[in-house]
Parts: C-alpha cells; sequence; structure tokens
C-alpha cells in the first residue's frame, strides 16, 4: 500500500513540475489538462480526478468541457490541481502559477521586476508558506483544529484571507474525500489524526472576503448509486461510470468515446435528475477575487508526516 502511495505521489510530483514549464500564455486550457492527464497515464497512474485548471477568482472545480476554447492569458494566476492514483492509492498536489508573459510562469521565484510587488505573485508565495506551516504542525494526535490555526495566522501575517469554506481532506483507496476536512481556518476542531491517516493538505488564499460560492457550471461529477434508467443509453453510461471510475470524480469529457456524442447530454441529464450522479459546481470567490492555492499529500507518522508529493 504505501509503496502504491509512493509511486502516484511521484507522478504527482514529476507531473506538477512538468505542467508548470508547459502552462504559457494563449494556451487553451483543455491543452494544459490534456498534457497533465496524459503524463500521468504516460508514467503508469491514472487521473485521480479532473486536472482542474481555475484562473483567477474561479477557485476550484473548473476542468474542460468537451470542445472548451478558453485560453489562458498574460497577467493569470492559474491554479493547477492535479491527482494520480496507482491502484486506487490517491496522491493529490495543487500549485498556482503567475503568467507573466508567452513564455512563462512564475511560481513565486525568479520574478520579472515589472512584477516583483504583484499581489497575485504575493499569494502565491503565502499559499506556500501557510502550506509549510501547516505540514510542521502534523503528527500522530495532533487535533485538526491546530492545522487550521497554522494555516489562517500564516496567511493573515501577510495581510490576505484564508478560505474559510474550502478545506483540505482525508483520502482512502478509491476515496477522494473520505469523511475527514482539514481546516483553513483556526476552529474548534478537536479531531485527531493518527498515524497512517492520508491526507491533502491545501491551503487557499485571497486578497477578498474568504468565501466561495457556485456557480451554475458544472464539468465535474462522481458516481453515486445505481438507479433504473428509462433510456438504454443512460443506463449503459452508468454501468460505465460505475466500472470504470468507481467513485472517484470524473469529467463529461472522458465519456465521449462510450457514447454517441448526441445523447450524451441528454444521457447526462438524466443521470444527474435521478441522483444517480453527483454534480460538483465550479466555485467562485465571493467578492470576485483572486485566489491562490498550494496542496500537497501527506501520510501522519509518530512524529510528523511524510510528504508523498514534494
Amino acid at each position: 500500500m504505501i509503496e502504491k502511495y509512493k509511486k502516484a505521489g511521484k507522478i504527482v510530483s514529476k507531473t506538477r513540475s512538468m505542467a508548470v514549464e508547459y502552462v504559457k500564455a494563449d494556451m487553451k486550457i483543455i491543452d494544459l489538462i490534456s498534457y497533465v492527464e496524459g503524463n500521468i497515464i504516460e508514467m503508469g497512474g491514472m487521473p485521480a480526478f479532473p486536472c482542474n485548471v481555475s484562473i483567477n477568482e474561479i477557485t476550484a472545480h473548473y476542468t474542460s468541457p468537451p470542445g472548451d476554447k478558453s485560453l489562458i492569458k498574460m497577467g493569470d494566476l492559474v491554479k493547477i490541481d492535479l491527482g494520480a492514483h496507482v491502484d486506487g492509492y490517491i496522491a493529490d498536489s495543487a500549485i498556482s502559477v503567475f503568467i507573466e508573459d508567452d513564455s512563462s510562469a512564475s511560481i513565486h521565484e525568479g520574478v520579472s521586476e515589472e512584477f516583483e510587488d504583484n499581489l497575485s505573485i504575493k499569494m502565491i508565495e503565502t499559499a506556500h508558506e501557510a502550506l509549510e506551516s501547516a505540514i510542521s504542525t502534523i503528527k500522530d494526535g495532533v487535533e485538526l483544529g491546530k492545522v487550521g490555526k497554522a494555516i489562517e495566522e500564516t496567511i493573515n501575517n501577510k495581510n490576505f484571507n484564508s478560505v474559510s469554506n474550502l478545506t483540505g481532506h482525508s483520502m482512502d483507496r478509491y476515496i477522494l474525500h473520505s469523511g475527514v476536512s482539514v481546516p483553513n481556518i483556526k476552529e474548534n476542531n478537536s479531531h485527531i489524526i493518527h498515524e497512517g491517516d492520508v491526507l491533502a493538505i491545501e491551503p487557499f488564499v485571497t486578497n477578498g472576503v474568504g468565501r466561495v460560492g457556485d456557480t451554475n457550471d458544472v464539468y465535474i461529477f462522481r458516481f453515486l448509486r445505481g438507479r433504473p434508467m428509462r433510456m438504454v443509453q443512460a443506463k449503459k453510461l452508468l454501468d460505465t461510470i460505475a466500472t470504470n471510475y468507481k467513485t472517484l470524480p470524473f469529467s463529461q469529457r472522458w465519456l465521449t468515446d462510450n457514447i454517441d456524442p448526441k445523447y450524451l447530454n441528454m444521457a447526462m441529464r438524466q443521470l444527474l435528475a435521478s441522483r444517480a450522479i453527483y454534480p460538483y459546481h465550479v466555485l467562485k470567490e465571493k467578492s470576485d477575487s483572486r485566489v491562490a492555492q498550494a496542496e500537497h499529500t501527506v501520510i501522519v507518522e509518530s512524529d510528523g508526516c511524510r510528504v508523498i508529493t514534494e
């Protein structure tokens, strides 16, 4: 089991680094997503969820729908959230980059003089610092409230806000969110973490109000349960989803080879209406302010934790 987690972590780490080198202005979002997901598969893993590329005030859950023509532009703050699994054992990580020009993206070092005072860059740096602060608190026996306190204090000390209604999460085999939420703010959370727990730690930093809300857009889904379907194509599609993705999130664009495109939207609507699948709405910062994110997956140990996505 540990070896599979470690392999998934190495795949994610290498793919994340490659994505930072690959992303640039005037690139289609779908091209970056396809690059990330393709490299995960090429390295021997499978995507644990559709690669998220969320830009500026769009905070999470944006992945390209079929035929997406959206572009990454100069000056964008781009959050790349990716995950891989090996036999169901998941590694999840995210990084934020600032697009300086048509040939480069900056994480938090080596920024050109023109952008050295840029708020986006400062938020990216702060997200990394908050992630490091959180990781330094994690060990067997620690209360989750202490992790949230470390994240929020680090962010507030840089005069930014933590996004309060987004959290990190525990993970289990084939389960991306397995029940435990890791807060990004100081709260009275007495849940104790234990050796062997697998946690995704993901601070979100903003200069806005620090809350996100649902948009009307939905491009990521998850299997919930088998249901009777009137439409033959919907029944076959649900069987395909359950077999191929189990309880892991998936994208509608992953399904275009499994069903005639003219029936796909109709079948998806029926699956949603019957509550056979769960929709993840694209999330946006409520004051339309930019958001930066950083994330690692850790395995809790007796005296610290192992970061498998470094």
